[in-house]
């Protein structure tokens, strides 16, 4: 009897963990715009000379090497309900009897004038290069002038992200870059701007109010309940009407769904794809949503965050449920099991959450470093990563201060 085909549209962490879970019961194609995986929660680092570009991507190929899964490059154009298949851009129309719609996000601007022009994302290796390539550029500008000219570093969101993107810019500035020419580096400024009350607003407060203190330490202006009414070239106008000069924007304020999905004829709520319990897409039972892209609502009735962690059990969950329909069993809702949260500051500064326990400091910091070691792919990358983070550690350099967005 010939095995049910699954099509897995994105290798992220939620889609190339389903492919994995699978690959024993079905004939499975994994669909996806690049040959490689990135990992996310790495690539800020990348975007302050942290680490090496390729440390944090590995290829699809790779990582399904030995498993019977087919890959295909390629983005998904539209879905032939009727017939069962997705027709891709290279072309291709493939059949399936179950799709897992595992797209990944995009950068939400919340409709906000001159965030898509003027500011970056974090989203993508390419971005990241870009980011730190323009930090670099602005740096060695100032080298040139020797007037009074000063370059203001602005990360807009103080959720995981941007606290972590921002630590790591002052340390970039206050380490590598002072010791290069402190009279330059002592002219750049790191900002960081949040709408809300505090930052870290999914963390105890106490948490956020060390992180706040911890980034104040490290010289970063901390600025909260600012919200952002438009962001021009070279400068941020806030919610008050005050404009504040930022040569170099990062938004971290937010996420949703890749816009990808608005070409699939499927059922869409707050950006994100409208699932049942179970994962189902509402009126497709055949059609599944895992990670950024699914609008799955947690026991507090919230939509689950977009974190890896979300991912890979959904991944596996879709999977299951999947050979279930195969045997002709009950299916059951998804349940999220939350092993808590962290977010790093910069060196030996970091906070975890898990639950009622909450832990800051160094140990927190060694957590945090053991746990994203963890989950990065490829031996090759782990070693690398482990040879940039102990260099920078001891010399307090950063060796991956290269401008390479232009040929």
């Amino acid at each position: 009897m010939p095995k049910n085909r699954v099509v897995i549209l994105g290798a992220g962490f939620g889609g190339l963990t389903a492919a994995r879970e699978l690959a024993k019961y079905a004939d499975v194609t994994l669909v996806d715009r690049h040959n490689f995986q990135t990992f996310l929660p790495l690539l800020y680092q990348v975007s302050t000379a942290g680490l090496a570009a390729d440390h944090v991507a590995y290829p699809v190929r790779g990582a399904l090497r030995g498993s019977g899964v087919n890959f295909c490059l390629g983005s998904p154009l539209a879905i032939d309900h009727k017939n069962k298949s997705v027709k891709i851009d290279s072309g291709q129309i493939i059949e399936f009897d179950h799709l897992v719609v595992a797209l990944g996000s995009a950068t939400a601007d919340f409709g906000i004038k001159g965030v898509a022009e003027y500011t970056y994302g974090m989203k993508s290796v390419h971005e990241a290069l870009t980011i730190r390539a323009s930090v670099m550029r602005h740096f060695e500008d100032l080298c040139r002038i020797s007037d009074s000219t000063t370059c203001e570093l602005t990360v807009v969101g103080g959720g995981p992200t941007g606290v972590e993107m921002a630590g790591a810019l002052a340390e970039l500035v206050r380490g590598p870059l002072k010791r290069d020419v402190e009279s330059v580096a002592s002219r750049m400024h790191v900002r960081l701007i949040e709408a809300g009350p505090r930052l870290l607003p999914s963390f105890d407060s106490k948490l956020s109010d060390r992180t706040k203190r911890d980034l104040e330490k490290l010289g970063v202006e901390v600025l909260l309940q600012t919200s952002v009414q438009e962001v021009k070239s070279s400068t941020i106008t806030l919610g008050t009407g005050e404009e504040v000069n930022s040569n170099v924007t990062i938004w971290a304020a937010g996420v949703k769904g890749s816009p990808v999905i608005h070409s699939l004829n499927l059922p869409i709520e707050r950006e994100r794809l409208a699932v049942e319990p179970t994962l189902q897409v509402k009126n497709h039972p055949n059609i599944w949503a895992v990670g950024d892209i699914s609008g799955a609502l947690g026991s507090d009735g919230r939509v689950l965050p977009m974190v890896a962690p979300v991912a890979i059990q959904q991944g596996k969950w879709v999977a299951r449920q999947i050979r279930a329909r195969m045997q002709n069993l009950e299916i059951q809702p998804f349940v999220y099991k939350d092993k808590g949260s962290m977010a790093t500051i910069g060196r030996h500064k970091a906070v975890v959450q898990v639950k009622n326990f909450k832990l800051a400091g160094p140990l927190a910091w060694l957590a945090w470093l053991w746990l994203h070691l963890f989950y990065l792919l490829g031996g090759r990358n782990k070693v690398g990563t482990i040879a940039d983070w102990t260099w920078n550690y001891l010399t307090f350099d950063r060796a991956n201060r290269h401008i390479i967005d232009e040929i």
